[in-house]
């Protein structure tokens, strides 16, 4: 599970690489955290996660272990309801990944917004990269989910799909 958010963290990392001459930052923290608290077992899960909340805080400018505590704290969160939710279902996996997404941005942005001289700038930007975030994360889930099936169960985690 922790290689294919490795994967995931490299690859948005190239798109923001590829954007930053439009001005445009993207995040997808949703899908770091979704498929794991909605399909795995609570530890696996948790773990897979906070690892790559720890990835993402080595490359983020906010104090080291913000993603990974926000990330484990969601987790949790939606593990608890999960049985709730009709998680074999995609639009269920994408919305959960869009709602967690959402709330780290939001969380994260009012982070670093403290510490910005003049908070009433930044606030257009963050609105811009906020949906371009949300619209990157729609686009993708879907693919990135069955990457996460497809690699459990070639690591034989998960019984093979009948097709």
């Amino acid at each position: 599970m922790f290689l294919t958010l490795y994967l995931l963290h490299a690859l948005v990392a190239e798109a923001n690489n590829a954007l930053s001459g439009a001005h445009v930052w993207l995040f997808a923290g949703g899908l770091y955290v979704a498929y794991s608290a909605l399909m795995m077992p609570l530890r696996q899960g948790l773990a897979a996660t906070i690892l790559a909340g720890l990835l993402c805080d080595a490359a983020a400018p906010v104090a080291f272990g913000t993603h990974a505590a926000l990330f484990a704290a969601a987790h949790v969160a939606v593990y608890a309801v999960r049985e709730r939710l009709q998680r074999d279902e995609m639009a269920v996996r994408v919305a959960a990944a869009l709602i967690l997404n959402l709330a780290f941005f939001l969380a994260l942005s009012f982070a670093r917004l403290r510490l910005a001289p003049a908070m009433s700038t930044a606030w257009p930007r963050m609105l811009s990269d906020l949906l371009s975030s949300e619209a990157a994360v729609a686009l993708i889930a879907p693919w990135f989910f069955a990457l996460q099936i497809r690699t459990l169960e070639l690591a034989r985690a998960l019984p093979p799909r009948i097709a």
